[in-house]
């Protein structure tokens, strides 16, 4: 079983990756794990994605669909795997295409967890986090026991540069301009299932599970 989790920044997709990779028993793949996973191995390929890093430079489709590759080549994915981050825009799915093609494979899902910009812009700003130990909290869902306070280890909890609802709105747009064409993309595959993100997280775990199958 191969999925592709869509959905926008704050949609919830990540967890919802790591739920479905659980159940299934199958591998939940990041992006920005497999390049700290290269990075820290010092792969030739980490390499590469490395020199593009070090300028600020944004790795090309190519580099960056030969790491999932590679990733996806190995043992524990020979049952399936959960993509979550990738890929983001039509040529990077184009080039996933083309390199599973090659290896007789095609992707099995698309699963849209779907979340209108006014419900994350509203649930991202009430976000908080601990810069010490990294515990996460929400003002409404996850409140911390003392307001301010991180539950964990008593530092400060505060509001993110990138939960800001200015910068949340900016990565929405990005993301509408970008990712949000792979959701026509898939449709037109006829592999595209989308869920309504506004529910209770195992709401739509279940909603998943129902698509998936059990």
């Amino acid at each position: 079983m191969k999925i592709i989790m869509l959905g926008a920044p704050g949609a919830g997709k990540g967890t919802q990756a790591k739920q479905i990779a659980d159940k299934y028993s199958i591998p939940h793949i990041s992006t920005g794990d497999i390049f700290r996973a290269n990075l820290k191995a010092g792969t030739d390929l980490g390499r590469k994605a490395k020199e593009y890093m070090d300028q600020g430079l944004l790795v090309p489709d190519e580099l960056t669909c030969d790491l999932v590759m590679d990733r996806i080549s190995q043992d524990d994915c020979k049952n399936g795997f959960v993509l979550d981050g990738f890929p983001r825009t039509i040529p990077q799915a184009e080039a996933l295409d083309a390199a599973l093609s090659k290896i007789g494979q095609k992707m099995d899902y698309a699963i849209d967890v779907d979340v209108p910009d006014e419900n994350i812009i509203n649930r991202m700003s009430g976000r908080r986090a601990c810069l010490n130990c990294g515990a996460t909290y929400h003002i409404v869902s996850i409140p911390t026991k003392v307001e301010g306070v991180c539950d964990r280890c008593g530092s400060p909890v505060v509001l993110r540069d990138d939960d800001q609802p200015e910068t949340v709105k900016k990565r929405l747009e990005v993301y509408h301009a970008q990712t949000q064409p792979l959701i026509d993309y898939y449709k037109e595959q006829d592999i595209l299932k989308s869920v309504d993100g506004t529910q209770p997280m195992e709401n739509v775990f279940h909603a998943i599970v129902e698509i998936l199958g059990a």
